[in-house]
Formats: structure tokens, C-alpha cells, sequence
């Protein structure tokens, strides 16, 4: 019982105080159901708040292993208890008509199994990232979506955020001329024992769950490209008891084809949050750079003070919902997971193999 309030508390401190969006003049679309499929830690402090912002988009369902805090989650969000699943019961999403999409936010290995039982319910599919730990397991998350003729994407929250699609556009226009030098990264310590650093359900450490966020970043400011070539290592761990089957510390680089070079670290032993881009004409530099708010963004010209939203998932949910509408592609496809998992595994393979250069094929 003590656990079971804790939650409740913890999904009701997560939605205080957050606004519902203005009614638009006119009536509004329908809009698409979701499914939210597990309710960890980020699911609760942001999908649970983003989903009451999302204009296009409201949570009708949960996949969850305890039945007792779906519960919580369908008197939260007022949806029937009907709608709460197991993960061993999700083919029977086929049957309930108000949920469209599927939102897989468990451990990374669990990615592929619960977004191909979603897409053969015949729900579209927002994998939270990394897509999956290996590439063979995105292709059978590519191929299940593929037959089943849904949608999918993968939660890249900071690509619509608004200073990094200025980042975008700047690599876009040349406004800095191109962007050949790029540099950052992304770390904390990590105190507590988590799966996030466990091999068998994270697929390996920081590069995994932090490190992603800078690579994203060195291909937004390369014009979307990937790198041609990746040099890479581990560095040693100064708490391998803790970091056992996992890496503690990574570094990398990432060469692409018009000559630019980005070099990177993540860490669960140490503080880093930066990203920066230098241009022929100029230069983009965020301190911190991957938070879910508050960044802070310098350029050559003057500091972006741009508006951002309360929430970048709701943004990148809403988004998923207008691609569903249109037919289109979204932004953050699964093709794109796809090419982060090519480049993760080079930088693992470069590392093991004492920094040798690995070429990248996408």
C-alpha cells in the first residue's frame, strides 16, 4: 500500500499545475488516442504532464505489469479500466477501437517486442529511443510496421525543439557557412544500481541512453547526414563494480563526407552538457544542451532567446499525430532510429576493437 500511494502521489505532482491548451475558435479534430506501454519514471514526470497539453492527442489506455497502478493512471486521465493491459495481453489492443497509437517507453531490449505486438494490434508506434539495442532488432520493429501499415516513430523530443530547429536551420541555410567543427556530450553519476546500466536490458551504458543525444545533435548540425567513419574509446572504469557489464565512460568521433568532424564523451561518472558547432562564418554553442527545458543557446551573433513550449513531448506527440492524419512520414522515423543504432554500434565496435576507424554504412 505504501508503494501504491507513493505512485499515485507521484502521477498527481506530475500533473499539477499544468494547464489544459486554449480551445481553438471552430471545432476541433478528433483526437487520436494513446497508449502509454510502461509507467516508469519518464512516463510519469513527462508523458504523464505532456499528454495533458497535447492538442491532437489524449492517453485512453496503459500496457503495465500492475494492475494497480494502471488503475491510478485511468482514474488520473479518466479512461475505463478496460483499457489497461498487460504486457502479455497487448494483441487484444485489436479490439478497442479509441486507441491508435502505442507509446513504448520500457527498457531499451524490451523495445522490439513491445512495438511489434503494437503494430500487429494495428496501432501506429512512438518508440521511446534508442530504438532498440540492435540493428537486426530494428529491422524486425521496420518489418512489423512495414505489414501491418501503421506508422512509426521514435521519441527524438529535442527535434522540435525550437533551438534546435534553429540549429537545423542553420545547417539548412548556411547562415554560419557549414558546420565542420562540432564538440560536446552529455553526462551525470549514476549512484543507484538501475537497469540503465545493466547490458541484458539497456544494451549497453551512457552511449546508449546519453551519448544518443549528441550524436543527434552532430547530424542536425551536418544537414541530417550521418558520418561516413567513427573512431572511438572506452575509457577505464573507476567503478567497475558498479559498471559491470556496461561501459562507464565513452568517447568518440564522427567524420562525415564533406570533411567535418565531431568529437564527443558521455559518462555515468562525471558532468558534462554542451553542445557546439563551429561554421566557416560562425558559431552555435548550448550550455546546458539536452535538458527536457531551460537550455540555454549562444551563437556568434548573440544569444537565441527564442519561445519554447511547456512541454517538448507534447510537441513531438502532437507532431506524430498530424503525420498519422496526413500520411506522412515522421520527422523522426523509424529509418532514423535505424541509422542511430548503425552509428552505436560503430562507436561500441571501434572502441572494442582499440580505436580503430570503423566506416559507416547506412
Amino acid at each position: 500500500m505504501r508503494q501504491l500511494s507513493a505512485g499515485a502521489a507521484a502521477l498527481a505532482l506530475a500533473l499539477r499545475g499544468r494547464a489544459q491548451p486554449a480551445a481553438a475558435a471552430g471545432p476541433a479534430p478528433k483526437k487520436l488516442g494513446i497508449a502509454l506501454c510502461g509507467l516508469g519514471g519518464y512516463a510519469t514526470g513527462q508523458l504523464a504532464p505532456a499528454l495533458k497539453l497535447t492538442e491532437n492527442v489524449e492517453l485512453r489506455g496503459v500496457i503495465t505489469g500492475s494492475r494497480a497502478k494502471g488503475q491510478q493512471w485511468a482514474q488520473a486521465f479518466g479512461f475505463p479500466e478496460k483499457s489497461i493491459y498487460g504486457y502479455d495481453t497487448m494483441a487484444r489492443l485489436a479490439d478497442n477501437k479509441d486507441i491508435d497509437i502505442v507509446y513504448v517507453v520500457t527498457p531499451n531490449a524490451l523495445h522490439p517486442e513491445h512495438t511489434i505486438a503494437a503494430a500487429w494490434a494495428g496501432k501506429h508506434v512512438i518508440s521511446e529511443k534508442p530504438m532498440a539495442t540492435s540493428v537486426a532488432d530494428c529491422n524486425a520493429m521496420l518489418t512489423a510496421c512495414r505489414l501491418n501499415k501503421v506508422k512509426l516513430s521514435i521519441g527524438y523530443r529535442l527535434q522540435f525543439e525550437p533551438n534546435f530547429r534553429e540549429l537545423k536551420r542553420l545547417a539548412r541555410d548556411g547562415d554560419f557557412g557549414a558546420f565542420m567543427t562540432m564538440s560536446g556530450g552529455l553526462s551525470f553519476t549514476m549512484t543507484k544500481p538501475q537497469w540503465r546500466a545493466e547490458k541484458k536490458l539497456a544494451g549497453g551504458g551512457p552511449l546508449m541512453d546519453l551519448g544518443i543525444y549528441a550524436l543527434q545533435a552532430a547530424c542536425m548540425a551536418a544537414g541530417g547526414d550521418a558520418p561516413v567513419a567513427i573512431t572511438a574509446r572506452e575509457l577505464p572504469k573507476k567503478r567497475p563494480e558498479f559498471f559491470r557489464d556496461v561501459e562507464e565512460t565513452i568517447e568518440w568521433t564522427m567524420e562525415f563526407a564533406n570533411g567535418a568532424k565531431g568529437t564527443f564523451s558521455t559518462s555515468y561518472n562525471g558532468g558534462l552538457d554542451r553542445f557546439r558547432a563551429e561554421g566557416t562564418r560562425g558559431w552555435i554553442e548550448f550550455a546546458p544542451a539536452f535538458q527536457y527545458g531551460g537550455l540555454k543557446v549562444a551563437t556568434s551573433k548573440g544569444p537565441l532567446n527564442l519561445a519554447v513550449p511547456p512541454s517538448q513531448q507534447a510537441g513531438q506527440i502532437d507532431d506524430f499525430a498530424r503525420c498519422i492524419r496526413e500520411d506522412l512520414e515522421s520527422p523522426v522515423s523509424g529509418a532514423m532510429g535505424r541509422r542511430d543504432m548503425v552509428i552505436i554500434d560503430a562507436i561500441y565496435k571501434s572502441a572494442a576493437q582499440g580505436g580503430r576507424r570503423i566506416e559507416v554504412t547506412v
